[in-house]
């Protein structure tokens, strides 16, 4: 895929009310950089958008929304977190297994982040540049809040119970060695 464009679509938490909305994501791979375009549509108008701020990092982004990129390479139980706000500001985690040992992330470049309010909908486009050279993992996701508060959340795959954007089921797109 290095060059190339794959798009998916994220799917709310079955168990979980959510808005009437489809959240797209389009992932590009290039050499040292991994693009997303997250494309929300629908009824943006019943969804929390802050205004947009100059990119800067800080942390519980997922308390709003937010929309999120986990990755790790085949064979690995250590992982990144990527978040992403439509304020534009940006958190990098890094865990060494399953939810244990979370760190902020300081040795990858700044990811570039813009976004984009449309008549059709809303578009934010971070690229972070992960320099992996083994083929990867990726899971992507988002949490959604609502105009009333409620939040719902959504996946490629969510794995039974609670949502849970860490649990090994949700880094299901496969990514070749960066080249």
């Amino acid at each position: 895929m290095t060059g190339g464009l794959m798009q998916v679509e994220l799917v709310p938490h079955p168990d979980l009310p959510h808005p009437d909305i489809r959240i797209s994501v389009e992932v590009t791979l290039r050499p040292a950089a991994l693009g997303l375009s997250y494309r929300l549509a629908g009824a943006i108008d019943e969804i929390v958008l802050p205004a947009a701020l100059p990119p800067s990092r800080a942390d519980k982004l997922w308390e709003h929304s937010c929309f999120e990129a986990f990755l790790r390479a085949v064979g690995d139980e250590a992982y990144f977190e990527f978040n992403f706000a439509p304020s534009r500001q940006w958190a990098m985690y890094r865990f060494d297994r399953y939810r244990e040992a979370m760190r902020e992330v300081t040795e990858l470049a700044v990811p570039r982040i813009a976004d984009l309010l449309i008549a059709e909908g809303y578009e934010l486009y971070p690229v972070i540049y992960p320099q992996t050279d083994r083929p990867s993992l990726l899971g992507l996701s988002a949490v959604i809040e609502e105009q009333d508060g409620r939040k719902s959340y959504w996946a490629l795959a969510h794995p039974p119970g609670k949502p849970d954007f860490h649990h090994p089921d949700c880094f299901v797109l496969e990514l070749p060695a960066a080249g």
